[in-house]
């Protein structure tokens, strides 16, 4: 069995409703951070993550009891008793107390997640494609992340990672969106933190190229073929001229 011990790195005691600066939905209970497992807890659900390599490998679903792999073939390949995590999160929800007690319960300080939104692929209308918004500098790890269409909420073909811890004890998260490109639609990756005074809207849309109009072919094509046919004239006349140049002189001295 793997992960039967766990270090405990670092824990904080959290609020259970948000600052006045908005946000009031986003809530946790406690956090803790396990060595390469993560935990996090929003009222009766939570996240268990072992990463190996600095990439997740699988996460533990609390509320399921189930063990989610990031790939399927890690569960043809290793195996992970959902239990396991269970004991260690009891574990060390008992430890936070303690080192919530000795700290006078002391707020953490909250950092400012930096936000990028970016295609998957190239974009090409009616194609479909997927927008990627990458939220990084994350602490504590509670957060909100939704997608906005045209100022509207989506929720459809909406998925996202678990918290990925970092080296420097902050974490990101990936929340995706696949959709269909369209030159009438706009979208805003909409994240809510305390690190921020009020919610963050990244805001994404297609850049496509403008087309030229049939008129505007017509005449850029005629203004080349016109371009086109003068060089081919006045090259012609330099031809003649260096040939006459070159030639045997008519008038010729005497012997």
């Amino acid at each position: 069995m793997i992960l039967n011990r766990a270090l405990i790195l670092g824990a904080l005691a959290l609020t259970t409703m948000m600052s006045p600066s908005g946000g009031e939905d986003i809530v946790a209970d406690h956090v803790g951070s396990y060595g390469i497992n993560v935990y996090q807890s929003y009222g009766p659900s939570g996240q268990f993550t072992h990463e190996f390599d600095g990439d997740e490998q699988f996460y533990v679903d609390l509320e399921k009891k189930q063990t989610v792999w990031q790939l399927p073939l890690f569960s043809k390949l290793l195996t992970f008793d959902p239990q396991g995590a269970l004991r260690n999160i009891a574990v060390g929800k008992h430890n936070l107390d303690i080192l919530i007690k000795r700290s006078n319960s002391t707020a953490a300080t909250n950092k400012v997640p930096e936000v990028t939104v970016f295609s998957k692929a190239p974009v090409m209308l009616g194609q479909p494609n997927t927008l990627i918004c990458h939220v990084d500098n994350i602490f504590p790890p509670v957060i909100n992340i939704t997608w906005l269409r045209n100022g509207h909420s989506v929720t459809e073909g909406v998925s996202e990672t678990s918290f990925l811890s970092k080296n420097d004890h902050t974490f990101l998260k990936i929340s995706y969106h696949t959709f269909l490109p369209s030159d009438e639609d706009v979208y805003d990756c909409k994240v809510e933190h305390w690190g921020l005074d009020e919610p963050l809207l990244k805001h994404w849309e297609p850049e496509i190229p403008t087309l030229m109009s049939e008129l505007t072919e017509t005449v850029v094509c005629a203004l080349g073929l016109t371009v086109g046919l003068v060089g081919i004239v006045v090259g012609t006349v330099f031809i003649i001229q260096g040939l006459r140049s070159g030639g045997p002189s008519r008038h010729q001295g005497p012997l």
